[in-house]
């Protein structure tokens, strides 16, 4: 499934009602316990906070994202999500992969809080050939993919 990375900042979240609506499937489908806070709420805050987030457009629509706030050190993840119509389909790796090329483009490592990653995300992680190294709080997420990011 060809899928492209979007970014969603707070301001095209509000201006794009289309874009609203998929991030709210996303992570309204999912129905994940992990969220901080119910779907839109936790939307609306991450974008508010200057948050961004990543999502895997294909046929003009979200069909996964995953939050993302930029540092300068970092960019850290969390709360990736696929809508289970498209699960088992391959939009959750490429999804992945393309979040990782564009840290790489900026030269900025890509990191993920330990309480930000169910199983089912560190499995794959580990199938994409990911190597989780353990630092603190946080794993910073390296691939020895040719052209992958360091």
């Amino acid at each position: 499934m060809p899928v492209t990375l979007e970014e969603v900042d707070h301001a095209r979240w509000e201006a794009e009602p289309r874009v609203a609506l998929d991030l709210s499937r996303i992570y309204h489908d999912a129905a994940p316990d992990w969220l901080p806070a119910p779907a839109d709420d936790f939307i609306r805050q991450h974008l508010e906070e200057g948050g961004v987030f990543h999502g895997a457009l294909f046929n003009d629509r979200l069909l996964g994202a995953v939050s993302v706030r930029k540092t300068p050190e970092a960019w850290w993840m969390s709360h990736f999500c696929v809508r289970k119509t498209t699960r088992r389909r391959g939009v959750g790796s490429r999804l992945m992969a393309l979040v990782a090329a564009a840290a790489g483009d900026t030269d900025t490592p890509l990191r993920i809080e330990i309480v930000h990653l169910p199983l089912e995300s560190q499995l794959l992680l580990v199938r994409m050939g990911y190597r989780l190294e353990e630092s603190g709080s946080f794993f910073e997420l390296k691939t020895s993919a040719p052209g992958g990011s360091q």
